[in-house]
């Protein structure tokens, strides 16, 4: 294995373990997965809490059926809205609701909590540190 081999590996393992943290911390605590979280993070940051579904798509990185997917659950759960794009028919919004900025506030605490103590466990292991290291500039 070369250098760049063993760096790669190293990251996708700290990867894996993060988003497994992530992930049944917020569905334990919230009932709300991973992407749904990023979803309405990427929404809310936004000035008017809207996002075309492909652009959504790329700023969470899932393809679009998944992206659609998700969407219908997010609104049937009433934390987002469909709007059809007035000026391309094909073009579809997904919309943050006012319960979906209060679910994302109300999550992200946990988010950050869970994420630090993933990243500092991380740390604490000699073949993770170096990764760590490098994604906290340290």
């Amino acid at each position: 294995m070369t250098a760049d081999d063993l760096a790669w590996g190293r990251v996708i393992t700290l990867h894996g373990r993060i988003e497994q943290e992530l992930t049944k911390a917020l569905q334990r605590k919230h009932g709300l997965g991973l992407s749904e979280y990023r979803a309405l993070g990427k929404l809310a940051a936004t000035e008017k809490g809207v996002l075309r579904m492909q652009e959504l798509a790329e700023a969470i990185g899932l393809n679009q059926s998944s992206v659609s997917r998700m969407v219908v659950r997010l609104e049937e759960a009433g934390l987002t809205d469909r709007d059809p794009c007035e000026n391309d028919r094909r073009g579809v919004y997904s919309c943050i609701t006012k319960e979906g900025r209060e679910r994302h506030a109300e999550t992200e605490p946990t988010y950050q909590a869970v994420l630090a103590a993933a990243l500092d466990k991380a740390y604490a292991d000699p073949e993770l540190a170096s990764a760590v290291a490098a994604l906290r500039g340290v």
